[in-house]
């Protein structure tokens, strides 16, 4: 990726949310989405781990059109089949997952690929094998996710200058805590709960973007 468009990459990974039914009540995903667009978020993924693929894809075409109404990249989890055939963005995979340069292949070269680390090793191999970003964590205890292992502040630190790829901070991360960060070489942060786990979305996103700008560039 060239350094113009990985600049651009970085500035729209401020603050990416990432979609969980959990946390919708008796709201619909395509109202919580729009909401937290609404206040501001800069990067969505469709998270999606037990629907069926026809259900799948045709939820993702929507928000996938959502999304480009705001100029915002979107990206699937995990479903490379899926973000192929609907044209997503790009697809974001863990290390559980498919290996990354194995869905660089598939989707191709102009696809955003990110690529989930918690080691230097980890985050090196990525990029060597074809990742556009790394998502690191969890940086702070964290519900969403059963496996997720903790990455401390100095391991994060040395993942971002280990690598010239951008760098998005997840993980049990809050409008508190986000401040917490500042200093380890990030651009962004990831959050399920931070913002769909709020009452009012919308203010929840604008809130949690303006505090995170200024994390960056403390």
């Amino acid at each position: 990726m060239k350094r113009d468009m990985r600049d651009k990459l970085a500035e729209s990974l401020l603050l990416y949310a990432v979609t969980d039914r959990h946390w919708l009540g008796d709201r619909t995903l395509y109202d919580v989405v729009r909401e937290s667009l609404d206040g501001g978020v800069t990067f969505l993924q469709l998270r999606e781990k037990d629907l069926d693929d026809e259900t799948f894809f045709q939820e993702a075409v929507r928000l996938r059109d959502m999304a480009r109404e705001y100029g915002v990249p979107f990206v699937i989890n995990d479903n490379v089949d899926i973000a192929v055939r609907m044209d997503a963005d790009g697809v974001h995979v863990g290390q559980s997952d498919m290996e990354a340069g194995d869905v660089r292949a598939l989707i191709g070269p102009d696809k955003i690929l990110g690529v989930s680390a918690q080691t230097v090793e980890q985050a090196v191999l990525a990029e060597k094998r074809g990742a556009d970003y790394l998502g690191v964590g969890a940086v702070f205890p964290t519900g969403s996710k059963d496996d997720a292992d903790d990455v401390s502040f100095e391991t994060l630190r040395a993942i971002c200058e280990a690598v010239s790829i951008p760098v998005v901070a997840i993980g049990g991360i809050t409008a508190d805590n986000t401040p917490e960060l500042a200093g380890s070489g990030i651009c962004g942060i990831a959050v399920i709960s931070a913002i769909y786990g709020q009452k009012d979305i919308c203010k929840a996103a604008a809130s949690l973007k303006k505090i995170t700008a200024e994390m960056v560039r403390a």
